[in-house]
């Protein structure tokens, strides 16, 4: 599986970004998809995740209510819509995909394919 994420850029905090992540090599809607950001100096972290087959979705605390998560199975693209972006949500954002059948989303271990990240930088 091949993973493509697009998006990133320079944003003024408040402000919205829509990161998308194009996958081929696999029948999309076998795979759990799934959002990891990486800061300067900081581990990587979960963001944000959208099941295959009943498209649940879970995000992070410090996101919620902020981004969403969505998948469009007919153009084998996820993506992730940032609203009110905050300094701290500086960060290279990965896109990941699990063939596993029940994963425990929230860890990186657990995701079989990664894109190579876009960076997302929030202005003060």
């Amino acid at each position: 599986v091949q993973l493509q994420a697009s998006g990133g850029g320079l944003v003024q905090a408040g402000g919205s970004l829509r990161l998308s992540c194009a996958a081929s090599g696999r029948t999309f809607s076998t795979l759990h998809m799934g959002w990891f950001r990486q800061g300067l100096g900081k581990e990587r972290e979960f963001v944000a995740v959208i099941r295959r087959s009943s498209s649940s979705t879970y995000y992070a605390d410090s996101v919620k209510g902020r981004f969403t998560i969505s998948r469009d199975n007919t153009k084998n693209t996820v993506y992730l819509q940032m609203n009110s972006l905050k300094p701290e949500d500086t960060a290279v954002y990965y896109c990941a995909a699990s063939a596993k059948f029940w994963p425990t989303v929230y860890k990186g271990d657990e995701y079989d394919y990664w894109g190579h990240g876009t960076q997302v930088t929030v202005s003060s």
